[in-house]
């Protein structure tokens, strides 16, 4: 019996990191200047402190230029808006990011929509996720670009295959759909409503798990052979499970799939790699333009 595929985004993430810096160093002797990202923290939700630690730090180890501001969480949604805007006409950002979620109150998608679809690393504006849509693709949203990157790297064929996409958000689920469409994948969605979920995940031969639901899945919700890509991350506060990482599918059932992605170190430390990839496109872009 062939043993499962652990698909491990750190050693992923680690190869495409050493080429990024290599690329961001180009930029930089090409044009006299670093690839500027800049993040907008609210508030001081602890999680949300840790993610913009690690891509501030990521951004200074592959030789980028971070811009860091940190807001109280009494600032209005109209003053964070203005700092977006500023940074649209700074010259240095070439990637803005306001991490997510934004305090109670304030609208995620009207700040978001603030930020220049050519300064959207994310790849989260209307403009960016409509150019997607159209086949004329800027940059891809982070986890499903990284998710691509993944099944590339371990050489999983994608053209031809079924493919399942469960959950149907903008961050995930739909871009990753597309991007899929883009492989040649045939594509079945599924979510919240769908009628025997099953029925649609055993006859897939590759299946990416983004419902939003800690250890949702298991193994006999797979067909044996198919790979399983598992986006979800979550820290349970009760049960068995309190305190530790775990994903959306109960990944130790797996044995009889063909490949899979852990929780942590599966698609997580893509996400970030994928940001900075972005970004530097996005610079390259932007330079590209100017001459």
């Amino acid at each position: 019996m062939n043993q499962m595929l652990r698909l491990d985004g750190t050693v992923v993430a680690q190869e495409r990191k050493a080429a990024l810096i290599k690329r961001t160093a180009d930029f930089l002797k090409r044009t006299g200047r670093k690839p500027g990202l800049a993040v907008v923290i609210v508030g001081s939700d602890p999680a949300s402190q840790v993610y913009v630690r690690n891509k501030v730090k990521t951004t200074g180890e592959v030789g980028m230029q971070s811009f860091h501001f940190e807001l109280p969480e009494t600032t209005s949604e109209s003053e964070i808006i203005a700092k977006v805007k500023s940074l649209n006409t700074n010259p240095e950002v070439d990637g803005i990011l306001v991490q997510l979620p934004l305090p109670k109150g304030i609208g995620a998608d009207r700040v978001t929509e603030a930020i220049l679809p050519e300064k959207d690393p994310d790849g989260l504006t209307t403009g960016n996720l409509g150019l997607l849509l159209a086949g004329k693709k800027r940059v891809a949203p982070c986890t499903p670009f990284g998710v691509m990157a993944i099944l590339e790297h371990y050489k999983i064929p994608v053209k031809g295959r079924r493919a399942v996409v469960i959950g149907r958000s903008s961050i995930v689920g739909k871009p990753m759909a597309q991007l899929l469409l883009e492989a040649d994948a045939t594509v079945t969605m599924c979510h919240s409503r769908t009628a025997d979920l099953f029925h649609h995940t055993r006859d897939a031969e590759i299946v990416v798990v983004a419902a939003g639901k800690p250890r949702f899945l298991g193994g006999d919700a797979f067909a044996k052979g198919s790979t399983v890509i598992d986006v979800g991350i979550h820290r349970p506060t009760e049960g068995p499970f309190a305190g530790k990482l775990c994903g959306d599918v109960r990944y130790e059932e797996l044995g009889h799939v063909a490949a899979a992605t852990p929780v942590p170190k599966g698609v997580g430390p893509m996400t970030i790699q994928m940001l900075m990839e972005n970004t530097l496109h996005l610079a390259e872009l932007r330079e590209g333009a100017r001459t």
